[in-house]
């Protein structure tokens, strides 16, 4: 059945964190933004008819995943990823952000050196920062508009930093990039070699665009599969982050042993039970949804790159491989951070990602959401090309 992404949803006086909470970051009320990635689309329909069917029960106890929760995540990823993880390495939190936290105090002490490529997803840096270890870089490298990784750099930081845990972003957020299996494996005989773990963030993992595909870190052999704790989630696919259910799988029964104990020391237990019956609906009926979005996001992006070819030439689209997000270079108007953020928040009203938050190599950059209606995304590139129109 065909679904409407062009309908445009009235977020505003929902508590919406993308739309409500303009003032409380020092912007007007009326920003258009662009920023957290969440989308401005309805869940599948099966998901909302399952979450109206439960709220019609009325009773919200604690609830729990039973073994046919299981088999539907093993049958989505091995079906669409060719990859069939073992039942028992499923351990359910409230999200991926969590999973990571929890997986830095697991797997490495204070003062623990753990390794990431930026610019990557803010969250790693304050993760790492905000449980006292201590933050490595092995900086992604910008090539003719291609992020490529520096090997070379890679093993080095781990070798001189005695790096314990590495943060792999996969696809890779902001930049787009959707690691090739070649480049995935170098990684994993790297780690291996110096007895590094791997966090395998992989929440971006559906939206892949065509001449690509998305490579799952641990299948890649059994031994990278027994160092890896892969980060999976319904929340991007099918926009259900507010139900806070993420599925991390964790092969090695050490590792997943640690990892738990880190997960019932934080005082969680059960998940939230909408978020799981949504989780459930989503992947059991929502492939044919996701299918129609992809091909929605992906004329999104083409009617993008021809506004940005024909308006604003001077802005360098890095080509994306994956995600729903575009990485914008305004580097070429030689602009300071902070003058090319009021430019864009006061002068285009759009509330974009500033770049400088995903690490140094950020700056001049700025990280687009392009999961909402076209209309919408039009009227933002519109105030954004009369903002630079004379710059």
């Amino acid at each position: 059945m065909p679904y409407s992404f062009d309908t445009i949803i009235e977020r505003r006086g929902t508590s919406s964190l993308k739309y409500d909470f303009a003032a409380e970051h020092g912007h007007a009320a009326d920003i258009l933004p662009f920023w957290v990635a969440d989308m401005d689309f309805q869940a599948p329909p099966a998901v909302v008819e399952e979450l109206i069917r439960c709220s019609r029960h009325g009773i919200f106890g604690y609830t729990d995943a039973k073994k046919d929760y299981r088999e539907i995540l093993i049958k989505w990823f091995h079906k669409y990823h060719n990859w069939s993880p073992a039942a028992n390495s499923l351990i359910i939190t409230p999200g991926v952000v969590f999973a990571i936290c929890a997986s830095i105090r697991a797997f490495t002490k204070p003062g623990d050196a753990v390794l990431i490529q930026q610019p990557v997803y803010y969250p790693f840096s304050e993760a790492i920062h905000d449980n006292n270890r201590k933050l490595i870089n092995s900086s992604l490298v910008l090539q003719n508009g291609h992020y490529c990784i520096d090997f070379t750099d890679f093993e080095q930081k781990i070798v001189e930093h005695n790096v314990k845990l590495f943060l792999l972003c996969s696809p890779q957020n902001p930049t787009g990039r959707v690691w090739h299996p070649k480049e995935l494996t170098r990684i994993g005989e790297i780690c291996l070699r110096h007895g590094v773990y791997v966090v395998a963030d992989e929440i971006h993992h559906e939206f892949i665009r065509e001449g690509f595909r998305h490579t799952v870190f641990a299948s890649l052999s059994p031994e990278i599969n027994d160092i890896t704790i892969t980060c999976t989630s319904p929340s991007k696919t099918f926009n259900l982050a507010g139900l806070q259910v993420s599925n991390i799988f964790i092969a090695n029964r050490t590792l997943r042993h640690r990892f738990r104990h880190e997960v019932n020391a934080a005082g969680y237990s059960q998940p939230n039970a909408l978020g799981l019956f949504a989780s459930k609906a989503a992947y059991t009926h929502g492939a044919e949804w996701l299918k129609e979005l992809r091909n929605y996001l992906e004329q999104n992006l083409q009617k993008t790159k021809a506004f940005l070819a024909q308006t604003l030439p001077k802005i360098h689209l890095i080509e994306p491989e994956g995600t729903y997000l575009l990485w914008l270079d305004f580097s070429v108007y030689g602009l300071s951070d902070e003058a090319l953020d009021n430019i864009i928040t006061k002068q285009a009203k759009i509330w974009l990602d500033s770049g400088h938050i995903f690490g140094p190599e950020g700056q001049g950059f700025q990280r687009i959401n392009i999961a909402c209606p076209w209309p919408v995304l039009e009227k933002g590139l519109v105030q954004l090309g009369q903002a630079f129109k004379d710059i």
